[in-house]
């Protein structure tokens, strides 16, 4: 039904924040592990529960979908008691390990669940729903860092606006291979409004402003050489992953939306993890 793997996408952006407030508590050891360990169990919970509720949610609309048809719901292959269950099962995960993170994120738990779940909704009612969906990854490294220090600095709202812009970017092209389809039954997308030739330079001017983003992030932390090279080379990749879709030729969506995004949020992990670890 989902595939854990996915949480790639925002799980390297969560440990960067969470890496960004270890520095800036002049790399405090004491519970430095534990606190991660449960980072990554929320993440992968939250991650579980918004995909499989959006499954739920839309199993009618995939059943007609020829793309999605046969999918797990839709095809009868799993139920929606079982999934529901899957759902339930998740979010107590979630909540107990943002119980055992700290007190602010056990009071923001169910917040943090609504924003995704909400997500599932606005194909219905706005083309804007592909910035709600940047924002539902967007939150995980400005969570983790809720989740090291125990409270908000604005600093890494920058990396929110990042990973928001850079989930939109790419779910816009992601949209293009179901232009027909939701221009058939009405479903909200930035390539039925735009058509797909204007969506796709819409994604690109997002993944610039993600771009952006991280370079003022850099700035907010003073950080050095080996993460401005780290935001280069995502640059060279969201580059390649444009040049990997066309207007004509969509046939490649699915290398630049799972293969591409996964190598941006990893490989900047990596060079944004040793820029802190070699500058502490």
């Amino acid at each position: 039904m989902i595939k854990f793997e996915h949480s790639v996408f925002a799980l390297p952006f969560a440990l960067t924040g969470a890496l960004l407030a270890w520095r800036d508590e002049n790399f405090a050891r004491q519970g430095l592990w534990t606190r991660l360990m449960w980072i990554v169990a929320a993440m992968v919970a939250a991650r579980s529960v918004a995909m499989a509720f959006n499954r739920v949610l839309d199993a009618d609309i995939d059943a007609r979908n020829p793309r999605t048809k046969m999918r797990h719901l839709p095809a009868g292959s799993l139920s929606r008691r079982f999934a529901w269950g899957f759902i339930a099962w998740w979010a107590l995960v979630f909540v107990f390990a943002a119980r055992e993170l700290n007190p602010l994120c056990f009071r923001l738990a169910p917040v943090a669940l609504a924003i995704p779940m909400f997500y599932s909704f606005t194909k219905r009612f706005t083309s804007l729903s592909h910035i709600v969906l940047g924002f539902s990854l967007g939150i995980a490294p400005a969570a983790a860092w809720l989740a090291m220090r125990g409270s908000l600095d604005w600093r890494i709202v920058w990396l929110t606006a990042a990973v928001t812009l850079w989930t939109a970017g790419f779910d816009v092209i992601y949209a293009c291979q179901d232009y027909a389809f939701d221009v058939a039954t009405g479903l909200f997308s930035v390539p039925r409004r735009l058509g797909i030739a204007r969506a796709l330079w819409v994604a690109r001017a997002l993944h610039i402003g993600m771009l952006l983003c991280l370079v003022a992030l850099v700035r907010a932390f003073a950080l050095g050489p080996i993460a401005i090279a780290g935001v280069a080379v995502v640059a060279v990749l969201l580059l390649w992953e444009h040049r990997l879709v066309h207007a004509e030729d969509l046939s490649r969506v699915d290398a630049a939306f799972f293969t591409m995004n996964g190598y941006v949020s990893v490989i900047f992990f990596v060079f944004w993890a040793t820029d802190i670890f070699l500058l502490k």
